[in-house]
């Protein structure tokens, strides 16, 4: 125990096919029997902080699930921690926040699960892998995208290859901006795509070939996703940051969702779907739990002394989609809520970290509409803030005047990449420090765009790539799909920003200088 995380590994390795790793776990004695548990859909981590961690799997029945880290993949310097079990309640998945761990750390982790109802039937073990952050300057990177198996696009003969081209750049952390599933996105064995191309999905289970109601149907959408090769090989050797959009729920999701017309759907309350949706999200990923409010999903992240990334939570709060019009701030012009504002408005203005990541499950000054309502901030009127502009003008307002330095948009949602410089001298409200915004998706989903900007903010747009006009839904195998990389320097500290795509051709750059920032 003495030893355990005394040496450090520099290099990465790849997790899938070191399972079979000898164990130094006290097992109970291996059962002969042919039936064993097992683990059904891999391994993730998130949440990864300077100390701290968070891992999950799912078994394939009830089981007792022994878990041991290390700093080496060989786990000759292994640390047992106690057994968690997995039961149906939970639909037999288990995570853990590991705590008390060195920073800058490689991390190996190792599951064995045994059977609850025979205790010698014993697992073959799996492993996985992430990286603790820096507690000094060290240089770091990053990649971001959103849009998970949309438009009828599921996993194909390539399966979703975005996830492999990412992993190429070994990331220290995947930050998933939303849509990561599509609950209200029903799959075909085969589509005609928006190419005139068809599309076969290989693979197309009895929950992914209907809309999501019920819990088992909303978790069966995180279950599809994670049969997918690319994304499981991602999953072992990067640690994912998660938030949601709409499509965790069904598409244009708010509280004021009328589905008495959609006749996709039986269960009509939008509150329960969202509820169960909720519960299948906190249940599938390994998103850190907030005990002051069970269910959040907007938090802090601090990755060393250079990054905090604040993600925010732009559903959850919001009022009904409308005209976006409102004069001032109420229960229809709310969009973030004032709790997450004021929550915001705090970490920002305490934040000691270089740059500051906003990470946003959708842009700010693309108008997005839903049917002849908006579901985004813009409003298209052009003008002085209105609407959802209200609460975006106050927190930027504040930004500046509380002298908040080097913040940095990531989002994704609109199914194309971009890069918009939002600056006072060409916005309407011009109450806020010039900044950047920068969109990339979708993962694995349609390509769609590009959408009008709003000049409330000012946005500029520097650099976008989507379809050709009169192209629309285009599938992933047109290569339109898009992720974002994130370097920032350790000795610099200035932030390199890249947009790709799924091929690995770095589409556009920019590096940009930290304010204020000692050398």
């Amino acid at each position: 125990m003495a030893k355990l995380f005394q040496s450090r590994l520099t290099r990465r390795s790849m997790l899938i096919g070191t399972a079979a790793a000898t164990a130094t776990l006290a097992m109970p004695s291996i059962s002969r029997a042919a039936s064993r548990p097992m683990f059904t859909h891999g391994v993730q981590s998130g949440d990864v902080s300077t100390s701290s961690g968070m891992i999950w799997t799912r078994t394939d029945r009830p089981a007792k699930v022994m878990m041991e880290i290390a700093t080496s993949d060989s786990f000759n310097d292994a640390r047992r921690l106690a057994p968690l079990d997995t039961n149906p309640a939970s639909d037999l998945t288990v995570k853990r926040m590991i705590e008390g761990l060195p920073a800058d750390q490689d991390i190996f982790y190792r599951f064995t699960a045994a059977d609850l109802s025979d205790i010698n039937a014993v697992s073959e073990p799996i492993t996985g892998h992430f990286r603790t952050a820096p507690a000094s300057r060290r240089s770091v990177r990053f990649a971001w995208s959103g849009d998970t198996a949309g438009q009828g696009y599921g996993i194909d003969e390539a399966g979703m290859r975005t996830y492999a081209t990412m992993a190429q750049h070994e990331p220290d952390f995947f930050l998933h901006s939303g849509d990561t599933i599509y609950a209200d996105g029903a799959l075909q064995d085969e589509i005609t795509a928006g190419d005139g191309t068809q599309w076969k999905n290989l693979i197309v289970t009895p929950e992914k070939s209907k809309v999501a109601e019920t819990l088992d149907e909303y978790r069966g959408q995180w279950k599809y996703n994670l049969m997918d090769e690319h994304l499981l090989a991602l999953n072992a050797q990067v640690p994912t940051f998660f938030q949601w959009d709409d499509h965790e729920v069904i598409n244009n999701w708010s509280a004021s969702k009328d589905l008495s017309a959609d006749d996709r759907y039986s269960e009509k309350s939008i509150h329960v779907l969202a509820a169960r949706a909720a519960r299948a999200f906190h249940e599938m990923t390994p998103i850190s739990y907030t005990p002051a409010e069970p269910g959040r999903v907007y938090r802090k992240i601090a990755y060393g002394p250079m990054l905090d990334i604040f993600f925010l939570d732009m559903r959850s709060y919001r009022g009904p989609n409308g005209d976006n019009l409102e004069s001032e701030i109420n229960g229809n012009s709310t969009y973030l809520g004032r709790d997450q504002i004021e929550w915001l408005q705090a970490e920002l203005a305490a934040s000691k970290a270089t740059w500051k990541v906003i990470a946003s499950d959708m842009p700010l000054g693309l108008v997005v509409k839903d049917g002849e309502k908006f579901e985004a901030v813009a409003n298209a009127d052009g003008g002085a803030p209105k609407g959802r502009e209200l609460e975006i003008a106050d927190l930027l307002r504040f930004i500046r005047d509380a002298q908040v330095k080097n913040t940095v948009w990531l989002t994704a949602d609109v199914h194309y990449t971009a890069a918009h410089h939002y600056s006072p001298e060409k916005a309407q409200f011009q109450e806020f420090e010039p900044f950047w915004e920068f969109v990339s998706g979708p993962l694995h989903a349609g390509a769609f765009g590009p959408n009008d900007l709003d000049p409330t903010f000012g946005p500029e747009e520097r650099f976008v790539k989507a379809p050709a006009p009169g192209q629309v839904n285009l599938p992933p195998s047109d290569g339109m799909q898009f992720f974002g990389l994130v370097d920032i320097d350790g000795a610099t500290q200035q932030m390199k920003v890249r947009l790709m795509d799924r091929g690995n051709t770095e589409l556009w750059s920019i590096t940009l200088d930290p304010k204020g920032a000692s050398i």
